[in-house]
């Protein structure tokens, strides 16, 4: 089967910058999960990929859902709002949100779903090609974060795109087997977000968006480093550093006792008497698993009277 058609990334966005693939189609056939590389991104019968934005924010500001393949749009959803499932609403029967249907032909079809409320931008019976804007990434339907979830089905069955032939044990060598047609590498885990701050930040802030700071002042309460990441597995190590002016130094380590699917760390220390020294300070976040350190982000700030 493989190679018989070619996808194109779904969504306007740079992987790994400002946007990553928060869940795979699970491979596991029985109650359990399991995605394309042996990892946890994925859950129970979850049939598609989800290409995720790192926050709220992001989708307010209107990221491009793109077409995958050239085809004829069957059928389409729009007007569904955004943010009804975490709002307690229920999405009974419409757990796609705002959706588009695609026939790809020879049996293929592609559907798009959670798109932002009233960006749908074609009708049914609309002949689309690859690439064309078809709407916007929202957070409708039943979904928890805001996310293009992209399912691909050939004679109604879900094929997963990184491996259709369902022949790699693991995500090793990917890449001769998928449908993309630009390779997309499989990532099990990754830092969105690394920030300083001098008071640690809420939750639920960081996922509706914090723009990043440049200066903070050298009498605020703390000194607070903090990180926003997915795909974190027990047993993994999250170090946070700060470096600063007249040698200040300070780390912390936490190890995850369970796996993560969206995980936030900060660590910090209270302001000295009289302020911190003025200057630039270093925060930075290394993301290890079994030693080897396979995330990383730093960012510097300035720190003023």
């Amino acid at each position: 089967m493989a190679g018989t058609i070619s996808l194109q990334q779904p969504i306007d966005c740079t992987l790994g910058q400002s946007c990553y693939i928060q869940n795979y189609v699970d491979r596991d056939p029985g109650p359990g999960a399991g995605d394309v590389g042996c990892g946890h991104l994925t859950y129970d019968g979850h049939k598609g990929t989800d290409f995720a934005l790192p926050n709220e924010a992001a989708m307010l500001a209107g990221v491009k859902v793109l077409a995958a393949a050239s085809g004829s749009v069957k059928a389409i959803r729009d007007g569904e709002p955004d943010r009804a499932f975490v709002n307690g609403a229920s999405v009974a029967g419409k757990e796609c949100g705002n959706g588009i249907l695609v026939e790809i032909g020879d049996g293929w079809e592609t559907q798009y779903c959670h798109m932002r409320d009233g960006s749908v931008a074609v009708k049914p019976g609309a002949q689309i090609t690859a690439g064309e804007v078809l709407g916007l990434v929202g957070q409708s339907g039943k979904a928890e974060f805001p996310h293009l979830h992209l399912s691909l089905r050939h004679n109604g069955k879900i094929i997963d795109p990184f491996d259709p032939d369902m022949a790699q044990t693991c995500a090793h060598n990917i890449a001769q087997q998928e449908l993309w047609a630009k390779p997309i590498p499989y990532t099990s885990s990754g830092l969105l977000q690394l920030g300083l701050a001098d008071t640690p930040p809420r939750y639920e802030a960081i996922k509706s968006g914090i723009a990043p700071v440049a200066t903070l002042p050298s009498d605020g309460a703390a000194l607070v480093v903090w990180a926003y990441g997915f795909g974190a597995q027990a047993g993994d190590t999250i170090t946070l550093r700060l470096q600063g002016p007249d040698g200040f130094h300070f780390a912390h380590d936490s190890t995850m006792t369970k796996p993560k699917a969206l995980f936030f760390q900060f660590a910090g220390k209270k302001t000295p008497p009289g302020g911190w020294p003025p200057g630039p300070y270093q925060g930075t976040v290394a993301l290890r698993r079994d030693g080897a350190v396979i995330a990383q982000r730093s960012q510097t700030i300035t720190l003023g009277r």
